[in-house]
Formats: C-alpha cells, sequence, structure tokens
C-alpha cells in the first residue's frame, strides 16, 4: 500500500492538470492553430515510433518528448511572438500523445498510464516555468546565447524532475529501492535523455527564426539517434539469448536442475538491485550468474543435483576457476569472467557480485533440498553461516528481497 501511493498520486496529479488544461482551452478556444497542429502532429509521430522492445528503456518516444518540451518553451514563430499558453501546451501534447498511444493499446502494448503521467507532469513543468514569463515580456532581453541558455537550464530542470517521477514509478510498481533507481535514471539522462534536450531546445529555437519548416529538418538527428539505439538494444538482446544458451549447457548434460541458472540470476539481479548496483553493473551480476556453473561441465561425475555449495571449498574453487576460463574464451565482458572465477574465494576478497552470487545460488540449492519449508530454512541456514561463508549483508539483501516475494523462488527459465 506505501509503495503504491506514490503513483496513486502522479496518476492523480496528472488526471488533475491534464482536465484542468481541457476544460481551460475549451472555454477560451485555441490560438495559432497551425503551429498547434504542426507540433501536435510531430508528438503524435513520436509516440507512433516509440520503442516496443523487448528492453525497457526510460524514455521510450525520444521524438514524443522533444516535440512536446519544444512546444512548451516555444516563445516565437518566424520572429512573431507566440501567444499559447500553458493550458493549451498541455491539451495538444495530451491530444497528440493519446492518438499516437492508440495503435500500441490496440497491440496489447498498453495502457501506458505511467508514460502518460510523466508526460503531462515533466511538459507542465516546463510549460508553466516558461510561458506565463515569457508571455509578460520577463525574457524580452534575453538574446543569442542567454536565451539558449536559458533554455537549456528549464530543459535540465525538467530533466531532472522526469527522471525522479520515473524512480518513483518504478518503485511503487516493482518495490524496487528508489535511490538506486533515481540513480539510474540520472545515469540515462546523459544518454538519449540529453539529446531529448537538446532536440527541444533547438527545435524552439530554430522554430523562433525560420518557422515551421524547421521541424522536420531537426527533428532527422534525434530519429537516426532512436534507430541507433534501436540496433544496440537488439544486438544487446541477442547477445542475452546467446549468454542464456550457454548457461543451459549444464542443464542439458544434467550437471544441474532444469531452470536453475535462470533462477539464480533473476534473484541475483534482485538482491544486486536491492543493494544499489547500476545497470551495467546488474548486466554484469546477470551474465556471471547465468554462467556460474559452466565449470561442472568439466566434472566426470556429476554433483548430486548440481549442489555445490556443499563440495570441499577446493573443489568449488577449482570449479570456479574452470568456469572462468571457459567464460573467457566465449568473448563475454572480462568481468563476468571474473565473478565466475571468485564466487569460491574467501568472502572478504570477493568482490560484491561474486558474493551475491555465491549466496544466491547457496540459497536456491538449500531451498530446493528442504521440502515445503524450504525458503526459511534455506535462509536461516545462511545467516548461520554468515561468520566467514557468506556476506551479511547480502544474506540480509536477499531476505529483503524474498519478504517482498513471500519467500519463494522466481519463476525457472
Amino acid at each position: 500500500m506505501t509503495a503504491a501511493l506514490p503513483r496513486t498520486l502522479i496518476h492523480t496529479s496528472a488526471a488533475l492538470v491534464a482536465a484542468v488544461s481541457l476544460a481551460v482551452t475549451l472555454w477560451t478556444g485555441m490560438t495559432e492553430r497551425g503551429v498547434a497542429l504542426a507540433f501536435g502532429a510531430l508528438i503524435t509521430l513520436g509516440e507512433l515510433s516509440r520503442w516496443t522492445g523487448a528492453a525497457r528503456v526510460r524514455e521510450a518516444a525520444p521524438l514524443g518528448a522533444a516535440g512536446a518540451l519544444s512546444y512548451a518553451l516555444l516563445g516565437e514563430n518566424a520572429g512573431r511572438p507566440t501567444g499559447h499558453g500553458v493550458a493549451q501546451v498541455l491539451t495538444v501534447v495530451l491530444a497528440a500523445s493519446l492518438l499516437g498511444c492508440v495503435p500500441h493499446i490496440a497491440r496489447g502494448r498498453g495502457p501506458m498510464y505511467d508514460h502518460l503521467a510523466r508526460r503531462v507532469l515533466t511538459v507542465a513543468f516546463a510549460a508553466a516555468c516558461f510561458q506565463p514569463l515569457y508571455n509578460r515580456g520577463v525574457f524580452d532581453d534575453w538574446t543569442g546565447t542567454a536565451y539558449a541558455l536559458l533554455l537549456i537550464a528549464l530543459l535540465s530542470l525538467t530533466a531532472l524532475c522526469d527522471a525522479v517521477l520515473a524512480a518513483a514509478l518504478a518503485h511503487a510498481r516493482t518495490d524496487w529501492p528508489f535511490v538506486p533507481l533515481l540513480r539510474d535514471g540520472l545515469r540515462a539522462m546523459s544518454g538519449v535523455g540529453s539529446a531529448v534536450c537538446a532536440t527541444g531546445a533547438v527545435i524552439a529555437l530554430a522554430v523562433a527564426v525560420a518557422g515551421l519548416w524547421a521541424l522536420p529538418v531537426f527533428c532527422v538527428p534525434l530519429l537516426l539517434t532512436q534507430v541507433s539505439v534501436r540496433r544496440y538494444a537488439a544486438v544487446r538482446a541477442t547477445y542475452r539469448q546467446t549468454i542464456a544458451s550457454l548457461a543451459r549447457a549444464t542443464e542439458i548434460a544434467g550437471y544441474t536442475p532444469a531452470g536453475h541458472a535462470h533462477r539464480v540470476a533473476a534473484l541475483s539481479r534482485a538482491v544486486g538491485r536491492d543493494l544499489g548496483l547500476s545497470g551495467s553493473e546488474l548486466t554484469v551480476l546477470e551474465y556471471a550468474a547465468l554462467m556460474h556453473d559452466i565449470g561442472q561441465l568439466s566434472l566426470v561425475d556429476p554433483v548430486p543435483a548440481g549442489a555445490t555449495a556443499a563440495l570441499p571449498a577446493a573443489e568449488q574453487r577449482r570449479i570456479a576457476l574452470l568456469g572462468g576460463a571457459v567464460v573467457r574464451q566465449t568473448g563475454v565482458d572480462r568481468r563476468v569472467a571474473e565473478v565466475v572465477e571468485r564466487q569460491a574465494d574467501a568472502c572478504a576478497e570477493q568482490p560484491l557480485a561474486a558474493r551475491i552470487v555465491r549466496v544466491v545460488n547457496a540459497y536456491e540449492e538449500k531451498a530446493r533440498s528442504a521440502g515445503p519449508g524450504g525458503p526459511l530454512t534455506a535462509l536461516e541456514e545462511l545467516r548461520l553461516a554468515t561468520a566467514g561463508e557468506y556476506a551479511p549483508e547480502v544474506v540480509e539483501a536477499l531476505a529483503r528481497v524474498l519478504s517482498r516475494d513471500c519467500l519463494t523462488l522466481p519463476a525457472g527459465g
């Protein structure tokens, strides 16, 4: 209930802002309909081309976001001052966003309440900071570089606001810790987020000088960036599928139970997120967890049920080193191989990712063999062994993750 409260507040606030803006616009009427139509078409196009791949990205429709922000910060059109206000900006953005979302919802890729709520509130923030002051002539003396820096500063503040909203919504949706989510959001601002802000500022400045003809010209770079990001994400997805296939080798050969590697990877990622690992660190952790047992392929006789946690330390070390050697041959990031190699080291000498894989692997093996009370029994055994075998902070993070999931194991892959 507590985690869902921010999401409810954000959705309610967005709905109220949208309703008030629509009512005001209907009461006062639309001004400069050609400009509104042009920006509305741009935002709709951006929503139609929004990201629909398997990978989750914070800004799924960069072109739509850039178009909405540039309209919120538009002060002139071909040298003539504009007269639209905050209410009209929000009405156009909301109508265009809803229109662009229709095909995605029809294909079962919606509803997109979180996305629309963020779009409404961030655009409302940008428009409320700019339009009233501009229409009162406060920025009349701001020209050239000073005016451009003003727009960039407003867009930076808007991006920060969007990062906070995205982290709050993700926290409410997944119950993951808010601070790591916010940190990932702030890191993402240096990627596509910065391209969105730069494009929004350039469009607003270009339309002020050249008119609406500038819209298609200055949208092309962002469209090309979006295509490049999609291709990169597709390569990453293929890369992960290859690693997942390699991880299944121990299952196919009968060395580990079906789904073991995927269960350990899913739970390790959840524990790593709870401990505040960044996105790239979580990726390394997930890949290492998927391939942590690949060294067992060197064994003549399989370990019963693949339970390496019960083996002598020397044997665990040998399997880990062999696994790391195999991982290095696959061309995977060397950090993944290092985590696989060091999962059998002394706890105090391990990197955090290796500690996580070790704890989660032991938990999964113990819980699987302990019957109906397996999760609680396994967690208690790990806590009792934290004197030197397992990292206490990782065990407690695991306990928090399991408590949110009612002490269940992730579904097998």
